[in-house]
């Protein structure tokens, strides 16, 4: 973070305890006697826990289809299992992130977890529909983890380390969903879907020791007293109300009809709300989210680049696992089992990953911003490939000749998949660096947690898009109603779109952030 930027007075209730903790990057005042921190042991522990965090978004995509008859329900009240935990997630990470700045990051980390926990047993016991979304929207509860692991690595690490650091932390979230696809497909085609989340309650368990073990308490916060009159409880259930009621919209519009009263309803709610929740915000001496800082051309271009790029994320998710795993005599399904799509769409995770020191180094020294914009570019390059190799091969001759057209076209799409992933990889390392530089150290979990909840806004809206596009393009096969080659592409296309603009804006982001990603 830049001296100007320390060096400013601490914001009203916050009391300049952080700014006392922090003078300059990575040096934490440390009681005599107290070993320093450990950076490789920090951050396996931290990235480790986004990856099992992360695991709650793919744990239930083997059983998505089979999710009605498990639980004796209807689609419609099966699919709150999904979209609980996105609900709960989006307003709980902006929440943790102030709890963060009064309280201390450890000791939020440590409270995450436990419903993470919880949930998990709960869900691997429910028997009723009621019992598994409940169980699904405790480990909603811990999305808010990888945030706050960024921001603590920003604290506690030396310089030279906090850039890789911590574009490793920011995409595990990415990394545990594309790698706990197979896994979780394997468990569920091998044995129960219950083992899966008994398998995350153990992860979550062994996290929360690591946690306690290897992670420094080295920002204590204000006392108890001074956190509380800090903290803004009417902002907090403003927040909840008005993104409950965009996110319903948004997720459930195409299912309720985008027309109907529900729908338009939520969407006149959440614009209602969320106008009294800012007005209020501007007025509160310690915020939950600090709209003023939000409002800087830097954290409001970033925040709008990371809704398209959590757009174009989820995207590609939703579109080549199913081209993968649809029939070969469609002409254009790769007839793919779902172990062996997750097996095919893992390298997507592994790009992330593998970027990560070099988008660092490419922060370091070309600033962030550039990162940022390369990374939309090279997403956009992910889907133009991917797009092109699924136009193609809706020309392939049927026979045995097209067994090798098959295993060609899987290997391509694996390319398109893990480029857009290493550009996501890219992505996720330049957001929390332009916010972290441009925002006050008293101010740093919170702005990254709002960050992360506008890449969740982008995810949701690539669900509802997406679903729209492929929902409007279909032709009927054996009676089912399925989404056509086109529809495809042009998701892809849009996809594309999206990752393009993304870049754009991130070009537009004002200068004079170079210093700053020296400390990144």
């Amino acid at each position: 973070m830049s001296t100007s930027t320390q060096q400013s007075p601490p914001l009203p209730g916050t009391h300049g305890t952080e700014r006392s903790r922090t003078g300059t990057h990575g040096a934490t005042d440390r009681a005599p006697g107290r070993a320093a921190p450990r950076p490789g042991a920090v951050v396996a522990v931290l990235a480790i826990a986004g990856i099992v965090v992360s695991l709650a978004q793919t744990l239930v995509v083997p059983i998505i289809g089979s999710l009605p008859t498990i639980f004796a329900t209807d689609a419609s009240n099966a699919s709150w299992i999904i979209t609980v935990t996105l609900l709960v997630g989006a307003v709980s990470t902006p929440v943790a992130g102030r709890l963060a700045d009064l309280y201390g990051k450890k000791l939020v980390l440590l409270v995450a977890i436990v419903p993470f926990l919880l949930g998990s047993a709960v869900c691997a016991l429910a028997s009723d529909v009621g019992t598994m979304i409940v169980g699904r929207g405790l480990q909603g509860l811990a999305t808010g983890m990888v945030p706050l692991g960024i921001s603590l690595l920003h604290d506690v690490l030396p310089k030279e380390k906090v850039g890789s650091a911590i574009a490793l932390m920011s995409s595990s979230m990415g990394i545990g969903g594309a790698l706990g696809l197979p896994l979780a497909a394997a468990v569920t085609q091998f044995a129960s879907w219950r083992v899966l989340f008994w398998a995350t309650a153990v992860a979550a368990a062994a996290v929360a020791v690591a946690l306690w073990r290897v992670i420094p308490a080295t920002d204590h916060a204000g006392t108890p007293a001074q956190a509380r009159r800090g903290f803004d409880y009417v902002g907090t259930v403003g927040l909840a109300a008005g993104l409950v009621a965009l996110l319903l919209a948004v997720s459930k519009g195409s299912e309720w009809g985008w027309g109907s009263a529900a729908t338009v309803g939520c969407f006149v709610v959440a614009v209602v709300v969320l106008l009294a929740w800012g007005w209020y915000e501007l007025r509160r001496t310690a915020p939950l989210v600090d709209l003023r800082t939000t409002a800087k051309p830097v954290v409001l271009l970033t925040n709008l680049a990371s809704i398209l790029v959590g757009f174009a994320m989820y995207a590609m998710n939703l579109i080549v696992p199913q081209v993968m795993q649809l029939p070969v005599e469609l002409g254009y399904g790769l007839g793919q089992t779902m172990l062996q799509m997750g097996l095919w769409v893992a390298p997507m995770g592994i790009g992330m990953m593998a970027v990560s020191s070099l988008g660092a180094r490419i922060s370091r020294t070309r600033g962030p911003k550039t990162t940022l914009t390369l990374a939309g570019v090279v997403i956009a390059a992910g889907y133009g490939m991917t797009a092109i190799v699924l136009a193609t091969i809706g020309s392939r001759t049927p026979g045995p000749a097209a067994d090798g057209v098959i295993t060609a076209t899987l290997v391509l799409l694996l390319v398109g998949t893990a480029i857009a992933g290493c550009g996501i990889g890219l992505a996720f390392g330049a957001m929390p660096a332009l916010i972290m530089g441009s925002v006050p150290a008293t101010e740093k979990a919170a702005a990254n947690g709002f960050n992360s909840l506008m890449r969740s806004v982008g995810t949701t809206a690539s669900a509802a898009v997406i679903g729209a596009v492929l929902g409007a393009m279909t032709h009927e096969v054996s009676g089912y109603a399925l989404p056509t080659l086109g529809g495809f592409v042009v998701a892809l296309v849009i996809g594309c779109a999206g990752a393009l603009i993304a870049a754009a804006i991130a070009a537009t982001i004002p200068g004079g952030i170079r210093a700053a990603a020296s400390h990144h």
